[in-house]
């Protein structure tokens, strides 16, 4: 594929973008830190094709993991849901997730470990006119993918920050995908937490109104929604290779936040999205640079003290910490990337 013209990149010029990308100097694909490493363990890399626009940066590291080392890239087709079992099960190596899935997954013991934070967030509540808050889905209907998905996890936490028991002052239902829009928008549900292009799709139809924004508002917008995360087996038997994947994933996370336009159209034209006007705003939306900034073990321990009042885990946000997480790569990254 060679892109010579308006909104879209050779490949030469895509690489030489993301080199650059938050840097201001080529410390990307052979930088000195680069050229000293040895090659990864192995060739081959395996992450997930999901749904949510928010995991822009895997899809478009798929150059970089070649620059990187890997001449055999592969994306897994799987429902978002099932991300954090495909990792468990060694199917998938590393893989951008949900914090709060993987934080379940944690605490029943899938042998998994988060190595970084991707972005903060993502995530909109939009509700009827019955909902003006959170606290407004005592009693109400909620529509999300099913228990124990994405949605259902944020929505749990959430009501258990204003106080709500979601096991008992939520009525879930879990439709056919694609059907929750169109209850949201006949008023069959009181309320829809959605992840990109949803909420995009939402607003520019406007269907419902945005109750929450986790990119705008705390406490939610102040800790990591979507974190890296790998195999606990891979990572140990690859700790270059898991470096060098975790650099790819968070240079094209700088990428995404400088260029967009141009990351959009990536996506649609790699066939990893179909609406490029909802990804162009996904994609301006979502403060991708943020990997910078927040620190991931913030996240984890919020996160799991929320489960841990929603009655979703059992272990300490102190033992989740310790047993399911290594920075040392993203340590390493930011000292390497100037972060």
């Amino acid at each position: 594929m060679n892109y010579i013209r308006g909104d879209r990149w050779s490949r030469r010029e895509f690489l030489s973008t993301a080199a650059l990308a938050g840097t201001g100097t080529l410390l990307g694909l052979r930088s000195d830190v680069f050229a000293a490493e040895p090659p990864p363990e192995t060739t081959r890399i395996r992450l997930v094709r999901a749904t949510s626009i928010c995991h822009a940066p895997q899809y478009i590291a798929e150059e970089l993991l070649r620059g990187e080392g890997f001449t055999d890239v592969q994306y897994l087709t799987k429902a978002t849901a099932e991300i954090g079992k495909t990792l468990a099960a060694g199917e998938a190596d590393i893989n951008l997730h949900f914090a709060g899935p993987l934080i379940i997954g944690l605490d029943a013991g899938d042998p998994m470990v988060i190595l970084a934070g991707s972005h903060v967030g993502c995530f909109e509540l939009f509700g009827t006119d019955r909902v003006r808050a959170i606290s407004d889905l005592k009693g109400k209907t909620v529509a999300v993918p099913g228990l124990g998905s994405p949605p259902h996890v944020f929505l749990s936490i959430m009501a258990a920050y204003v106080g709500l028991d979601s096991r008992k002052d939520i009525n879930w239902i879990t439709p056919p995908p694609g059907e929750s829009i169109r209850m949201l928008a006949e008023s069959k549900i009181d309320a829809y937490l959605g992840f990109p292009p949803e909420p995009q799709e939402l607003r520019a139809k406007k269907i419902g109104h945005v109750v929450v924004n986790s990119i705008k508002d705390r406490p939610w917008s102040q800790y990591f929604c979507c974190m890296v995360a790998g195999n606990k087996e891979f990572v140990r038997k690859n700790p270059i290779a898991t470096k060098r994947v975790v650099r790819a994933i968070l240079k094209a996370a700088d990428v995404c936040a400088l260029h967009p336009d141009q990351s959009a159209r990536f996506l649609v034209d790699k066939g990893f999205k179909t609406q490029y006007e909802y990804a162009l705003q996904a994609l301006k939306e979502i403060p991708y640079g943020k990997w910078r900034e927040f620190d991931p073990e913030d996240a984890v321990r919020f996160y799991a003290l929320r489960l841990h009042e929603a009655g979703m885990i059992k272990s300490s946000p102190q033992k989740i910490l310790a047993q399911g997480t290594d920075w040392r790569f993203l340590r390493e990254l930011k000292k390497e990337l100037k972060a």
